[in-house]
């Protein structure tokens, strides 16, 4: 396997930029993501790297040689697609064997590879029957199949749990994950879906509008968003975000809001323009009848174990992640409080993060 390291990436289409000068590194036998929502850049950076598109300026390095303005044939790699595109008139034993077909392998080395492919997918059962009866789960393996037999030295994936159903795409993270760390593959994987992307990857860069808003690992990037686009994108619900006018001077450990003082991060940064915005994560805002900063209980959503209960307060609303054994009832009035050391503060005007104890390190695009 191989590094992938893209430097000032940028695609053109006319006088589009789909792709704004994009720079990241993906480790040699990482699991990596590029997570937005559509349109925001992500296929057509997977598709620069896999040699399908050709960049407007920038240099992809694929095990150190810059392969930038190769086509995709001259190009180690395999692609998974969202749809499987496998060949229908072909049984599954022929269709993950054919890239070995067409490359001249023996064919007593093509049925030993397949052998083994299918072995480590869980689909040897099923080597001998047409891919257009099978499920959509054994039609991904299949698809799977057919990329990791060329042992390639890197894995493209564009959204391949797309078209699954929610049971059968939980179950091919989990197996897409452990098959990554049996066969140690550099692989990149495009989703916009946050959840895939949190349980799979080792690291993640979110795009935006084109432009790599933060990369890091997927906690770092929970715990420490880079952008007010990335604390409203990451988490379910999204990190709550309350509009502050007033100053903030450097080494500030506390702000205060509707005349209650709330602790937060040191920060190393002042807000010049006197408009931040407070960043919480639903799991760090409590109930506090003492609290001064308070707010009417709008309505809740039960998940079982919690419930997410949204309070309307001054600034908007705000979400809180309680115990499901909580009682609370809408039009009740309530005391609010938040860890302060997990809190988040914003630039309003640039929608940067602010330097705070917490956030120092925090990558930005």
């Amino acid at each position: 396997m191989a590094e992938i390291r893209v430097q000032n990436l940028q695609k053109k289409f006319g006088d589009f930029i789909a792709v704004k000068d994009s720079s990241f590194t993906i480790p040699d036998g990482s699991f990596f993501c590029l997570l937005g929502p559509s349109g925001c850049g992500k296929t057509t950076t997977l598709r620069m790297i896999a040699g399908l598109e050709l960049p407007s300026s920038g240099s992809i390095f694929l095990g150190g040689e810059d392969v930038a303005f190769k086509r995709a044939s001259e190009r180690d790699i395999a692609f998974v697609f969202q749809l499987f595109a496998l060949y229908p008139h072909m049984n599954v034993r022929k269709n993950i064997g054919f890239p070995l077909l067409c490359q001249g392998v023996a064919a007593s080395e093509i049925r030993s590879r397949v052998e083994e492919t299918a072995k480590l997918l869980r689909i040897d059962h099923i080597l001998n029957k047409s891919v257009s009866g099978l499920a959509g789960g054994d039609r991904q393996r299949v698809a799977l199949g057919r990329a990791i037999i060329r042992r390639p030295l890197a894995f493209l994936m564009d959204e391949p749990l797309g078209t699954l159903d929610t049971e059968f795409r939980d179950l091919m993270c989990e197996e897409l994950r452990h098959l990554h760390d049996r066969i140690k593959a550099t692989t990149v994987y495009v989703t916009h879906d946050q959840l895939e992307a949190m349980s799979m990857a080792d690291y993640i860069a979110i795009m935006n509008r084109g432009a790599v808003e933060q990369l890091g690992t997927p906690q770092s990037i929970y715990d420490r968003p880079a952008t007010i686009y990335v604390a409203e994108f990451v988490g379910s619900p999204a990190m709550n975000l309350i509009h502050v006018q007033s100053s903030l001077a450097k080494g500030a450990k506390s702000i205060e809001i509707s005349g209650a003082h709330i602790a937060i991060p040191e920060t190393r940064e002042a807000a010049l323009n006197g408009h931040f915005v407070l960043g919480a994560r639903p799991e760090h805002v409590r109930f506090d009848d003492k609290s001064k900063f308070r707010g009417e209980v709008f309505g809740t959503e039960y998940l079982g174990t919690t419930q997410i209960v949204t309070v309307t307060i001054g600034q908007g609303k705000i979400k809180a992640r309680m115990p499901a054994s909580a009682r609370v009832k809408a039009g009740e009035q309530v005391g609010l409080t938040f860890m302060g050391d997990k809190l988040s503060l914003f630039d309003n005007a640039t929608g940067l993060a602010i330097k705070t104890a917490l956030h120092e390190g925090a990558v930005h695009g």
